[in-house]
């Protein structure tokens, strides 16, 4: 979010005052030193394969309703990246993985409101039923062909795909 649309303290309520810190301008508390840091979000999502296609879903809602993605979520605060990673696939997917290596990390700018740190993990499916569910209305296996045809939420999930063939057809 725009740190501008901020006003008032969470701690105390005094009115914010702007001030530069490390270069950069900040909303401080004058009555308590809060500094309103605005650091990015961390977001995960998982690649999952099954001969030769990727599994995608559809977003059933917000600015993205209609367009496609890696199945994807948000850590909470308490959470391991890992950990949240497994939750956020299994709530949209119904599909249990166990995750693999960290495939890439991107920093996502798609949204103007909000920057996010994008984490993607190799997984492999250890059970449950594919069925689309919280933020997703559809999930598919898509192969390369088709994914290349659909719009796509992220404009990194594009960069992921792309570079998770060029590897795969490397080998």
């Amino acid at each position: 979010m725009n740190q501008r649309n901020f006003h008032y303290c969470p701690y105390c309520a005094a009115e914010f005052v702007k001030k530069e810190i490390h270069q950069l301008e900040r909303l401080v508390c004058p009555a308590c030193d809060f500094i309103f840091w605005q650091n990015p979000v961390v977001g995960v999502a998982v690649i999952l394969e099954q001969q030769g296609k990727l599994l995608l879903g559809r977003r059933s809602r917000g600015i993205y309703q209609g367009q496609w993605c890696i199945p994807c979520g948000y850590v909470e605060y308490h959470e391991d990246v890992r950990d949240a990673a497994v939750r956020e696939f299994l709530e949209e997917t119904g599909i249990e993985v166990q995750l693999g290596d960290v495939f890439t990390v991107h920093s996502n700018f798609h949204n103007p409101a909000m920057h996010s740190v994008g984490i993607w993990f190799l997984g492999e499916a250890t059970g449950g039923e594919l069925a689309a569910a919280d933020d997703l209305d559809q999930v598919g296996w898509c192969c390369e062909e088709t994914i290349r045809t659909l719009p796509l939420a992220f404009e990194t999930d594009r960069l992921v795909i792309d570079a998770y063939y060029a590897r795969r057809n490397r080998t």
